[in-house]
């Protein structure tokens, strides 16, 4: 009898070598001191563990998965928009994931542009100047030579428009790099959400310290 497929009469087939499925608990572990633990219980479901989502930039792709108690987990194996904010302007804003540009615990999900909680990312700009523009009625990121930020083009509007639009203007300051990336028209992102266990891919948009940071690590990686 071929030892493989002893339970082959019960309509499946029986490998005699199955591999271990993932668990999440510690009782295989060794002790801190090195010692071996004694197994005194079985696998629990509650401990079980499963593949991780890998989740790639393309053509949106999320499957339900049933978990304890019946609850669902949404795992996104494919997403290509997600909801980020501007927080210094409060504004959120969907838009288009572009790249995956550093992750600062594996270069191989760089490699692969898998979207993970803390990915830095690429987003397009686009859906952001047009608020700016409408918001503050100065458009940004325009290539020309002498000033990037340029007045809107004057459509008609009413006296009141006019002086809120005039009263923002005080308080208006733009981040020269957030300028200069309105320029190229592409955003660094942080992702903020987990994508294989709620489906989405969203986060805010780098600024002042942490886009400097994130900034010398890239630049650094680059040189390496």
């Amino acid at each position: 009898i071929n030892a493989e497929y002893m339970g082959s009469d019960l309509g499946f087939p029986y490998r005699a070598g199955r591999k271990m499925g993932i668990s999440r608990d510690s009782r295989h572990k060794h002790r801190a001191t090195g010692g071996r633990r004694k197994i005194h219980q079985k696998k629990r479901q509650k401990e079980l563990g499963r593949q991780p989502a890998m989740t790639k930039i393309g053509a949106k792709r999320v499957h339900p998965v049933r978990c304890l108690g019946g609850n669902l987990k949404f795992r996104a194996l494919r997403l290509e928009t997600g909801n980020f904010v501007w927080q210094s302007e409060a504004s959120t804003r969907k838009t288009r994931i572009l790249d995956v540009v550093y992750n600062a615990s594996n270069n191989e999900l760089v490699r692969t542009k898998t979207l993970v909680k803390n990915s830095i990312i690429v987003i397009d700009a686009t859906p952001f100047k047009q608020w700016y523009a409408q918001h503050y009625g100065v458009e940004i990121g325009k290539k020309k030579k002498s000033d990037k930020t340029e007045e809107v083009a004057e459509t008609k509007k009413s006296g009141h428009v006019k002086a809120k639009l005039a009263s923002r203007q005080t308080d208006r300051v733009l981040d020269p790099h957030l300028e200069e990336q309105f320029s190229a028209g592409r955003l660094f992102a942080c992702i903020s959400s987990r994508p294989g266990q709620s489906g989405r891919c969203d986060g805010y948009i780098l600024e002042g310290k942490e886009l400097e940071f994130y900034k010398k690590k890239m630049e650094k990686k680059k040189k390496a």
